[in-house]
């Protein structure tokens, strides 16, 4: 009890006074966090509307290898990506390893699977729903797709908010591909991880704390702006 404690003021603290580490760390968490967000729903939302609609042979295949890939082992993505950006690897080359950018493909590699998934959920119920209209009034697949997207927007930024609440808190891929490098890669996770080690649970906390906190003011930002709440359900 005396850690969790220490650990709330210690965290009051830092956020009262600023601190231009826990600041810096922060705002590098939200940047690669949110890029790889936005990312992968650019590639899941989509794809998951795309499988919804469309009928083909392998559907039910891709399904469950799609529902499978939400429970891909960080580690196992950062290793892999790790060997394709190292200086042996095909894109080591382009000397991505070890900056913020190596810390960006793996979340999207990690959360892509699990925003196309959820939204496949959502957009097939909705076709359910939409099916005869779109298909009387002749609407091309892209446009059904486009139809779908729009009218679920509310339930995939669930699907959204979902990757973006698994990529805020990973922290094995990152630590392989980022290195926790001070001033270059370090982001909240990697850093509790540092903190842990060391034995400082007093900041370990702390920086967890703020973490939670980050990971709320955004959901909450995000319904706000969307005007969930001034729904007639949440």
């Amino acid at each position: 009890m005396n850690d969790i404690f220490e650990g709330l003021t210690q965290a009051a603290r830092l956020v009262v006074t600023l601190d231009a580490d826990l600041a810096e760390i922060t705002l590098r968490s939200l940047q690669v966090t949110v890029t790889a967000t936005l990312i992968a729903s650019a590639i899941g939302l989509p794809l998951g509307a795309w499988i919804a609609v469309n009928r083909f042979r392998l559907r039910r295949i891709v399904i469950v290898v799609l529902n499978a890939l939400m429970g891909l082992p960080p580690v196992v993505v950062g290793l892999v990506v790790y060997v394709i950006l190292s200086r042996a690897g095909p894109l080591g080359v382009l000397g991505l390893l070890f900056t913020p950018t190596a810390m960006i493909i793996a979340q999207v590699i990690i959360i892509t699977p699990i925003i196309a998934s959820i939204s496949h959920q959502a957009i097939r119920e909705l076709w359910a729903d939409y099916h005869d209209l779109l298909i009387s009034l002749h609407a091309t697949r892209r446009q059904r797709i486009a139809t779908l997207l729009w009218d679920g927007r509310r339930a995939l930024m669930t699907a959204s908010l979902a990757g973006f609440g698994r990529a805020i808190g990973e922290v094995g891929a990152i630590m392989i591909v980022g290195g926790n490098i001070d001033h270059a890669t370090r982001v909240l996770t990697t850093a509790i991880a540092l903190e842990t080690g060391k034995g400082d649970f007093g900041l370990a906390l702390a920086l967890g704390f703020v973490l939670i906190a980050l990971a709320i003011a955004v959901n909450l930002a995000l319904h706000v702006l969307s005007g969930t709440e001034r729904g007639s359900r949440w």
